[in-house]
């Protein structure tokens, strides 16, 4: 639990893309006003602060003595990696400091000039060279972006108030190169953050039900989780329960007739099927019976629409019709599978020495069979179903797309497109969860199918 936990909460801070700025569709507000740009990125502090961003990412860090202990505060994803590389290159983290904050002042000032017919082209000029400094750090980059800036503030008499600041941004990036200290980043350094850090915070809210919130629409992602999980797992439970049922018995009576044509003709109809796609047969289910080419005998899309006034048997009715196709896309591959499994492992216990004492006690072949081969047969399909477990939460993609099903994995596919990250490793943790669960029952149904194995200690 503890690998998966981190192991997605590094993925979840490590993926491209800023969630405040997808949140806030990329807002700093700035519209070319100064009292805008002030506004706005004070409202993408707050929006951080709010998520937690603001702290640093895990209890302790380790680094080198160029590296501050707070660049974690720095709002902008895209600033702070630039800030990381002067700092990689020069290790003078005072200088890069007033570097930085020169950027920031000349920024506003820009946008505090009143615009005329003049200086309106400067004045954009001026802001996207200085967007330049933001995030590019190599010198070539930044001699070319002072030499624009200086050109445009020379071509309006208006600008003339920002040559102070322009100076003062250009003997900050002269000192960086001045008082570079790069030996600094070859010193080890460990920085320690306590408890009130960003994965302490994920985790022990994600141990009491609370998951974050949707950067979509900003609901709380297990309103959104439970929305879309039920309709999973109504359809994986249903596709394994119905796996298992008609799985087994076709299993045990194929190692039963294990040679004859029953088992031959069996064989070869579980090897086609587990070989099809599940998508190619759903396409072939909905244009034979989903109103396609054919048959007009189950809707092919969605789950049906209930209302109060309906019974249970009703409602019922209605969701079967709609989820008919799915469920037997869901469930013949791992029925073959299942059925393939179960063969080998009876075929297996058959010819064991237990059974041919069986035989010789005068027991009937059924009691052969089904008390002593098929239980000691059970391990594998056991093994399996700690594999199949896990889908019962993620569900899957392909399918719920194809049948426009709201469940787990459509979820999970749309908040990857979106960038939805908090629905997105929800999901993953889930299934790692689920994963582990799925270990556990089984090595739990082992010691109950099989008394030889056991868990606890023995001393003799």
């Amino acid at each position: 639990m503890l690998a998966i936990s981190l192991l997605t909460f590094m993925l979840s801070v490590s993926v491209p893309g800023d969630p405040v700025e997808l949140m806030m569709n990329g807002g700093s507000g700035d519209n070319g006003q100064s009292a805008s740009k002030i506004a706005g990125e004070q409202a993408f502090i707050e929006k951080r602060h709010a998520l937690g961003l603001d702290l640093p990412v895990f209890y302790f860090s380790f680094s080198n003595q160029a590296i501050p202990d707070t660049l974690y505060r720095l709002p902008k994803k895209l600033h702070k990696a630039n800030l990381e590389r002067l700092i990689y290159t020069y290790g003078n983290w005072p200088e890069i400091e007033k570097y930085y904050a020169a950027i920031k002042k000349l920024e506003i000032e820009n946008l505090k000039v009143p615009i005329d017919s003049s200086n309106a082209e400067p004045r954009i000029i001026i802001k996207d060279n200085l967007y330049k400094l933001f995030i590019h750090d190599d010198k070539g980059t930044i001699d070319t972006v002072f030499s624009n800036i200086n050109n445009s503030i020379n071509k309006a008499p208006s600008l003339v108030v920002l040559k102070p600041l322009f100076s003062d941004l250009k003997s900050a990036f002269g000192n960086i190169e001045s008082n570079a200290t790069p030996l600094k980043n070859k010193i080890p350094s460990v920085k320690w953050y306590g408890i009130n850090n960003q994965y302490h915070n994920w985790i022990t809210k994600f141990m009491v039900g609370d998951f974050g919130i949707s950067y979509q629409d900003g609901r709380p992602v297990k309103s959104v989780l439970w929305d879309a999980i039920r309709w999973t797992v109504m359809l994986s439970l249903l596709s394994i329960l119905l796996s298992y049922l008609i799985a087994i018995p076709i299993g045990v009576n194929s190692a039963q007739n294990k040679g004859s044509k029953g088992d031959q003709i069996t064989t070869t109809f579980l090897f086609i099927l587990y070989s099809l796609p599940s998508f190619w047969v759903a396409t072939l289910l909905i244009m034979f019976f989903g109103g396609g080419d054919f048959f007009d005998w189950f809707p092919s899309y969605g789950v049906g629409e209930v209302t109060d006034s309906m019974n249970f048997i009703e409602i019922v009715g209605v969701r079967l019709k709609y989820l008919f196709l799915p469920l037997v896309c869901y469930t013949y591959g791992s029925l073959a599978f299942i059925s393939r499994q179960m063969r080998g492992a009876v075929i297996n216990s058959l010819g064991q020495d237990y059974v041919r004492t069986a035989k010789a006690k005068g027991l009937s072949q059924k009691v052969v069979l089904w008390k002593h081969a098929f239980r000691n047969s059970l391990l594998p399909i056991i093994t399996l179903f700690a594999n199949i477990f896990p889908l019962a939460i993620s569900g899957s993609i392909v399918l719920e797309i194809i049948f426009s099903i709201p469940g787990m994995g459509k979820l999970a596919y749309e908040a990857i497109l979106r960038r939805n990250y908090p629905i997105v490793f929800s999901v993953v943790m889930f299934s790692g969860i689920l994963t582990l669960v799925g270990n556990l029952v089984s090595d739990i149904l082992y010691a109950v199918v099989d008394p030889r194995i056991s868990y606890s200690s023995k001393k003799n």
